[in-house]
Parts: C-alpha cells; structure tokens; sequence
C-alpha cells in the first residue's frame, strides 16, 4: 500500500474551520475504490497544524487519487488557506492495515 502523512499548517483565522473547509475533498477521496483511509488530526501542540494520514491500496489507486477532478479542486481551493506548503512522507509498505503495537498490548477482557 502507498502510505503518507502530510502536515498542513493552516492560517489562524481558517484553522478551525479547516475540517469544513476540507469536507467534500475529503469525502471524496474517502469513496474512491482505491482509498483505504484518509484521516485528519489536530495538532494537540500547535492548533493551526492539521496532520493528515491516508493510505492507497497500490500506484494505481494513488495515481487515480492524484487525476481526480476532487484533488485537482483541492489543489487550486486548498492552498489560499494554508501559511506554508504541507510537508509529506509518501512511502510504499508491504501491508494493506495496520499492525497491532505489541509493545502496548491490551490484554483482552472478557
């Protein structure tokens, strides 16, 4: 699967509106057939800091991700929000879910 993180560092007067102003590319990505998660997350240290971490399945469902007409609207609506450019880590590994963290395991309950 290809796995990235990006960080976006929005505006201050856009920061808590920034789930709103992302909704519909959001939902968008999250129904192509190829999207296996796509999720944001605030910053607990910096509130105008956006982390956000999504997985494709392979090249090509990250390839169709980058041609659709929802990123390409992103591309050119996203940006005016923003402080800086996102800064990412776009890695391919050899899994298709997360792996469980053994150092932290929970011990079942019954």
């Amino acid at each position: 699967m290809i796995f990235i993180t990006a960080k976006f560092r929005v505006l201050p007067e856009h920061a808590d509106a920034w789930p709103e102003i992302t909704r519909e590319f959001t939902q968008a990505t999250r129904e192509e057939p190829g999207c296996l998660w796509f999720d944001w997350a605030r910053s607990v240290e910096d509130p105008t800091e956006y982390v956000l971490t999504e997985a494709f399945r392979d090249d090509e469902a990250g390839a169709a991700h980058v041609r659709s007409d929802h990123f390409t609207t992103a591309r050119r609506t996203l940006p005016p929000h923003l402080a800086e450019t996102p800064r990412i880590i776009n890695t391919t590994v050899p899994q298709d879910d997360w792996s469980r963290l053994g150092e932290m395991a929970v011990p079942q309950q019954d």
